[in-house]
């Protein structure tokens, strides 16, 4: 339907003429219309949503989206959690089982984990919103990155030394640095605390004494490379220390003379030195240290008990080759 037409009166033309609307007509019209549409649009959406506290949908939609990022971030942080309990516990085995069968040293705390302290590492988001929960991913997701990367290159390095087994087997200090057919042999000191022959006050003796002939030859216990030689006059008088790798050391003192020299490479039953009475001494023997990983242990808990005096004397045979 067509809107209604105003007609005007032309006293000139003595007609009723048509009357159109004139573009000032227009402009106050839009100023009219526009300033009392935008203040009902505002009336309309501060009742919809300070008065009845209604949501836009696009508020709505954008606040379930925070919500579910916000639900994810947490999940994510659980989750890390949990990982990092695993970790741990692959931590704990590597050390205490991997590492240890190998003789291999165990990585400290302080190396799995170093690089998470000083300085805040996040300060672009510092000035977002939830900004602590961010932050608190953020450096969770890296801590256990770097111990997974550390874990990671740890196991490669067992794996490499689980590929040398058989070298380790030949380095374990498994016989009688001196055979029990020796002349004069004796089992003279065990491992452990006792009362010391010299002092007569009760001290950890932290090898075994074998009594022997002077001069007997004295040998090595397993494959390694001569750490050093020394000579001690109130202690160990000269002495050998053998480095065998995968964390074994062993010590052979008081001797009259070595026969090797220091970074030699020797074999299992290879002859090393001449037993003797040098330092802090009452006789003529050899005293035997096992260290493993930095401890003296047991000397005793290495030695094949098994083997015969001929098959002794075969590992010394082959020692010399």
């Amino acid at each position: 339907m067509e809107g209604r037409k105003k007609y005007k009166y032309n006293p000139e033309t003595l007609s009723y003429e048509l009357q159109r609307p004139t573009l000032r007509f227009y402009l106050l019209r839009i100023l009219i219309i526009l300033p009392v549409s935008l203040i009902v649009a505002l009336g309309y959406y501060m009742l919809y949503t300070e008065g009845l506290k209604l949501k836009t949908p696009r508020t709505a939609r954008l606040e379930r989206e925070y919500n579910n990022a916000k639900s994810g971030l947490e999940l994510l942080n659980k989750q890390i959690a949990q990982s990092e309990k695993r970790l741990e516990n692959l931590q704990l085995r590597d050390n205490s089982i991997y590492r240890n069968i190998f003789g291999m040293e165990q990585i400290p705390p302080e190396v799995r984990n170093a690089g998470f302290g000083g300085s805040n590492r996040y300060p672009y988001l510092e000035y977002a919103d939830n900004s602590k929960l961010l932050m608190t991913t953020a450096l969770n997701f890296d801590k256990i990155m770097k111990k997974a990367y550390i874990q990671s290159r740890s196991f490669d390095d067992v794996e490499r030394v689980a590929g040398q087994v058989g070298e380790v087997a030949k380095c374990i200090p498994s016989i009688l640095p001196i055979p029990e057919d020796t002349r004069n042999f004796r089992w003279s000191g065990a491992f452990g605390y006792r009362k010391d022959p010299i002092y007569g006050d009760i001290r950890m003796h932290e090898g075994i004494d074998l009594t022997g002939a002077p001069n007997s030859p004295v040998y090595a216990t397993g494959d390694g490379k001569i750490e050093s030689i020394r000579y001690e006059y109130n202690g160990y008088g000269r002495y050998i220390l053998v480095d065998h790798g995968f964390g074994y050391k062993t010590r052979y003192a008081h001797l009259n003379d070595a026969l090797v020299y220091e970074g030699q490479l020797v074999k299992r039953g290879e002859r090393i030195g001449l037993l003797g009475s040098t330092g802090k001494s009452t006789g003529p023997h050899v005293h035997y240290e096992v260290i493993y990983m930095g401890r003296p242990v047991n000397p005793y808990n290495y030695f094949n008990n098994n083997i015969a005096s001929n098959d002794y004397h075969a590992v010394i045979l082959g020692g010399r080759q």
